[in-house]
């Protein structure tokens, strides 16, 4: 998409005028925010005397001044013809010059063209390396967090050490306090858990992101292609922000920079153990991808980084709507499509081969489930997971279950499945428990009440226990 930024140019002013203008009329350059750099074994020289420079922060939900008036004094008084000149911006263009350029390079760009109408968007998680790569620079540089009132205390005392080493003030946006005392008074502090996380999210997180875009004309984020294989895959360096405003209001206004857009995790935690770069200590705990406390879960190995977010919702877009263009939604074709990034998803539920698939596994459909749930007195016990084929969770569990399946082959336990997803799933949650996906139910001998499987260990060992304390 290419932008038109317009310019002034005067065609009949005469270099007597002009000198008397000169003179009479001085134009004075805003002043940006500088930013104190430390001392550090392993900082970089820029050649720069940053003592010098003044320090005038200007808060990124607050609309700046503009002089407004220079070029309409100088046509009124000078009777001049002026000329309207167009510079277009080719930012797709842009984008793909860009494919193969180092962080660096791509944010001493963003900062050289945008100065402090620019600023880096903190979340307290690895992209601590954008303040890194933008300290590199020599530029002086803006950074702000969205506080949404929810964050683990270590995320808090990490956003007091970025400050003090780098010797800057995050600008920090809060939720509107009057939005978040309705959502809790009305439905409790954990409501996300019941009906998702978006509308929490919208007022906690996006609403507040909303103000402090509209005091910018370009933001920087820490998005990453394999974040999330789902939203991210296709994300460019440097893009027309297709959701939110600028300061000069309406959709085209604001430019979004992803520097690392094109490199993976490992790289980047490379970059800031090689730098020497203070991190998040909820890292050392298992999380990757740190959002709110309530939120946030460590992973197990081989699981993916974004799993740990939302962990009970069955969704593959995993996005709190701070970059909701990611996720483009096809309207008028009646049957609740999902487009993201290219994937068509009717009904948000994919199509993808089955899973469990094994001889010593009975596959109940919704007649043999209900069946199997009305019984008092079973001549064997069942156990049954409750499972949506595309769902991470399902799959990571998958061997452990046709191995724990073929064990209890023969041994007096019928293992089934049972595919809650798409039009069973209300169903499912009404009947089966089922609160996320896999669920694990346990059908005893005698009992007409299932128990379902209360620990998130799938391992065969795990489960071969929950089994034996009920058969």
């Amino acid at each position: 998409m290419a932008i038109a930024v317009s310019s002034s140019s005067s065609s009949a002013i005469s270099a007597s005028n002009l000198q008397h203008f000169a003179a009479s009329f001085e134009v004075k350059a805003p002043r940006i925010v500088s930013v104190q750099l430390l001392n550090r074994p392993h900082g970089l020289s820029s050649g720069v005397d940053y003592s010098r420079k003044g320090c005038s922060v200007k808060p990124i939900n607050v609309k700046s001044k503009r002089n407004d008036l220079i070029v309409p004094l100088s046509a009124n008084t000078l009777g001049a013809e002026v000329e309207e000149k167009v510079e277009t911006v080719d930012y797709d263009g842009l984008a793909k010059d860009f494919e193969n350029a180092s962080p660096l390079e791509i944010m001493d760009t963003a900062l050289e063209r945008f100065g402090n109408d620019i600023a880096i968007a903190f979340s307290g998680a690895e992209d601590v390396a954008l303040i890194e790569y933008a300290r590199l620079t020599g530029r002086p540089f803006r950074v702000f967090s969205l506080d949404t009132g929810r964050l683990n205390s270590e995320t808090y005392k990490f956003f007091d050490t970025v400050e003090k080493h780098y010797g800057i003030h995050i600008e920090y946006m809060f939720p509107d306090a009057v939005e978040v005392q309705g959502l809790v008074r009305n439905k409790g502090l954990f409501s996300f858990y019941e009906d998702g996380h978006q509308e929490c999210c919208r007022v906690r997180k996006v609403r507040p992101l909303r103000r402090a875009l509209k005091g910018l004309r370009a933001w920087i984020t820490g998005q990453r292609k394999d974040q999330s294989p789902g939203t991210r895959s296709e994300i460019p360096i440097v893009q027309v922000d297709p959701i939110f405003e600028g300061l000069d209001g309406g959709i085209g206004s604001l430019i979004k920079w992803n520097p690392v857009a094109n490199f993976d995790s490992k790289y980047i935690w490379n970059f800031l153990r090689t730098m020497n770069v203070p991190v998040n200590s909820l890292h050392s705990q298992g999380y990757v991808s740190i959002g709110c406390d309530p939120c946030t879960r460590p992973i197990l190995p081989g699981q993916h980084e974004r799993e740990g977010r939302w962990w009970w919702e069955d969704s593959k877009a995993k996005e709190c709507g701070l970059h909701k263009g990611n996720l483009k939604h096809l309207n008028g074709n009646g049957n609740g499509a999902l487009h993201v990034n290219g994937a068509l998803h009717v009904n948000a539920t994919p199509q993808v081969n089955d899973i469990f698939v094994s001889e010593n596994l009975v596959n109940l459909n919704r007649i043999g489930i209900e069946n199997l749930a009305r019984l008092e007195n079973r001549k064997e016990p069942w156990l049954v997971v409750v499972y949506a084929p595309w769902c991470q969770f399902c799959q990571a569990m998958e061997g452990s279950y046709v191995e724990l399946a073929e064990k209890l082959a023969g041994n007096g336990v019928k293992v089934g499945k049972f595919r809650g997803d798409g039009e069973q799933k209300e169903f499912a949650k009404q009947e089966l428990q089922l609160g996320s996906f896999p669920t694990v139910l346990f059908f005893p001998k005698h009992s007409s009440k299932a128990v379902k499987y209360p620990s998130e260990k799938r391992d065969v060992d795990s489960l071969m226990a929950f089994v034996n304390a009920l058969r």
